[in-house]
């Protein structure tokens, strides 16, 4: 069964960017739990469900109806691209990265390879979704990334990640592989967004 999906245009320094849709499409507030941390009901769009189940529940069922509706979306947008380049993880001590693990499928449906060293996180940083201020974001991703020019030097690159929440982690790879690593062109897909991007 195929998983509907609402695409979102993403700008940016980039070709041409999208998300597969909205991460959630509503939020109820609940109450307080007994350590006095707030509670929601919320609601996902159907790619955000799966996601959420992937990530914060360990389903890999959820990954092949993932790869179906990035494959399904891609065969409608048909941007020319060479190779796939993840976003390197935010959480490196997560034992199975969502991204990489949508990533290999996505890559071997598509036929188009993946490039795991074409983007290498050189200096640790904070998670950015604590950090609000868009002139902190641009600092704390300043040196963050190095990138290896062989492998992307002339090629059309897609960033693929899970989450857009802010962009600046994706812009800066990209400004990064569209300068230092001299690609041709660089797409964004991300699977979702966030509603209110910080």
């Amino acid at each position: 069964m195929s998983v509907a999906i609402k695409p979102r245009k993403l700008r940016g320094p980039r070709t041409e960017g999208f998300a597969l849709d909205l991460h959630t499409t509503g939020s109820t507030f609940l109450g307080y739990n007994a350590y006095g941390h707030p509670e929601f009901d919320t609601s996902r769009s159907p790619i955000g469900e799966l996601l959420f189940r992937l990530k914060n529940r360990g389903d890999r069922t959820a990954i092949e109806p993932i790869v179906e509706a990035v494959a399904g979306f891609f065969a409608t947008w048909k941007p020319k691209v060479d190779v796939i380049v993840p976003v390197v993880p935010s959480n490196a001590m997560r034992k199975n990265q969502p991204v990489i693990e949508i990533a290999r499928p996505v890559s071997e449906r598509l036929k188009i390879p993946l490039c795991l060293s074409c983007i290498s996180k050189v200096k640790s940083t904070v998670q950015l979704k604590d950090v609000f201020d868009p002139a902190k974001r641009s600092q704390i991703l300043s040196g963050a990334f190095s990138v290896d020019r062989v492998n992307t030097a002339g090629k059309r690159i897609l960033i693929f990640d899970d989450l857009y929440r802010s962009g600046a982690t994706a812009s800066a790879i990209a400004r990064l592989l569209s300068g230092l690593g001299d690609a041709s062109a660089v797409y964004l897909l991300t699977l979702t967004q966030t509603r209110r991007n910080l």
